[in-house]
């Protein structure tokens, strides 16, 4: 016998035996009393014994069918409890959501789009990773990642992206350096300049990005330092020991002591992207996909 006609065969049986009314029952369950009573003759031929005594007046369990329904009373509610958890997570009102995102998405980016889907779904469980971005693709290739902020461009078959912000590149420095004078600094005047920036294990694809950028000019930046995080390299460059190239998006909140100038070159720009599997339809990644996108705008004409 099929599944769901077994389902419906005992669910009929035990609302009836709660009941122990045709009529209520066939309300309760939204048929008619004789495709009920169909349902009992049916269950009861398929087991072998009678489930009710049927009197004009009456319905009552026979001694057969108390015991078959104290074995089977949870069944409804269990039955009823799973689907009500399985339409919440297809529904993205429950489950979880796992979110991966590099240092420039970590101070505002990726923090607002959080706080906007926890409000509309606060039982989905948010679990960010903290990843640089060539770990971030590897993760989200497996599928331990459902989404992830990362350095962009990224084009691939296999995954869609958002490009949620377009960063110019700016220089900070502490306030008394010689370059702190101008109001844009061109590319050539950081030369011969000590840079500290993000070590290359866990910064590569910005490092490339900044490479690529100064190499179109015939610029090699003279690396001094290298950093694991933002708050190490911005501790560094304000101690006197170099300047850094960081995105200007990020300046009112790591200025504090230092000063940041644009650099003159409009090439000069870093893209933030949201990445998720082409195969990930699921209803949580579309929501906050369809969140960020709409921070992004409301970025842009802010």
């Amino acid at each position: 016998m099929d599944v769901s006609v077994a389902l419906e065969l005992c669910q009929s049986f035990l609302v009836l035996a709660e009941e122990l009314s045709f009529r209520r029952t066939a309300q309760r369950l939204g048929v008619d009393q004789s495709a009920l009573t169909r349902r009992i003759q049916k269950l009861e031929n398929m087991l072998g014994f009678a489930l009710f005594e049927r009197t004009t007046r009456e319905v009552s369990l026979t001694p057969a069918g108390r015991a078959f329904y104290e074995a089977n009373a949870g069944l409804l509610l269990g039955f009823s409890a799973s689907v009500k958890t399985a339409r919440r997570v297809a529904e993205g009102k429950t489950g979880t959501l796992r979110v991966g995102y590099m240092a420039f998405a970590a101070l505002d980016i990726m923090p607002m789009a959080v706080a906007r889907f926890r409000d509309m779904a606060p039982d989905v469980d948010i679990r960010m990773a903290y990843m640089r971005t060539q770990g971030q693709k590897l993760t989200l290739s497996d599928g331990s990642l459902d989404i992830g902020y990362m350095i962009g461009p990224f084009d691939h078959s296999e995954f869609h992206s958002l490009t949620v912000a377009v960063d110019r590149l700016c220089v900070f420095m502490p306030p008394d350096h010689a370059l702190a004078q101008y109001e844009e600094i061109e590319p050539a005047q950081l030369a011969d300049l000590p840079l500290i920036l993000g070590e290359m294990s866990e910064w590569e694809a910005y490092r490339w990005r900044l490479d690529e950028m100064f190499a179109s000019d015939g610029i090699k930046p003279q690396t001094v330092l290298e950093a694991s995080n933002t708050l190490a390299l911005i501790g560094l460059v304000r101690a006197g020991l170099g300047i850094t190239v960081y995105p200007g998006r990020l300046q009112s909140i790591l200025s504090a002591g230092l000063v940041s100038r644009p650099l003159a070159d409009p090439k000069f720009r870093v893209e933030t992207v949201l990445v998720w599997k082409r195969t990930n339809r699921t209803v949580s990644v579309r929501s906050f996909v369809e969140i960020a996108r709409q921070l992004a705008k409301e970025t842009d004409s802010g």
